[in-house]
């Protein structure tokens, strides 16, 4: 059996366990060799606990049109509006202020995303966190 080569590789953001092969995912995925609707079956059953919670999802496609798929976690961004309860980030992050959250909040969501973070240990990867707060107009207080 001759060996599967690898032809393409998509990063896509999807809601878990409630992705549709409408735009904008269908198309991405019909454009690479993807069967949208084979996808979207495989990813929903493997997602269907995190119960519409964004995820981020690396699709591998090989030269006999079938495909992998590797779940990674939310982003960052999304986990720290759920965090601060706000419905999106500051467009002036630097002046205008949307909400706060602890640095204890910030571990968390470092322990959740750590497999995923280019950090050393669980206190960097709270900073990198504690960083993209700030960068979204979240301020990140002690506690």
């Amino acid at each position: 059996m001759a060996k599967k080569e690898v032809i393409n590789t998509l990063k896509v953001m999807a809601p878990g366990g409630a992705a549709t092969p409408a735009p904008p995912l269908g198309p991405a995925l019909g454009g690479a060799g993807v069967n949208p609707g084979q996808f979207v079956q495989q990813f929903n059953a493997a997602t269907g606990h995190l119960n519409g919670k964004v995820v981020g999802c690396v699709i591998t496609v090989y030269n006999d049109r079938s495909f992998t798929f590797e779940i990674k976690s939310s982003p960052a961004s999304v986990l720290i509006k759920e965090a601060a309860g706000i419905e999106k980030g500051s467009g002036t992050p630097h002046t205008e202020k949307v909400g706060s959250i602890t640095f204890d909040q910030c571990k968390a969501i470092a322990t959740e995303k750590m497999a995923d973070l280019n950090a050393g240990s669980l206190d960097a990867a709270a900073r990198i966190i504690a960083g993209t707060a700030r960068q979204m107009g979240v301020e990140v207080v002690e506690g």
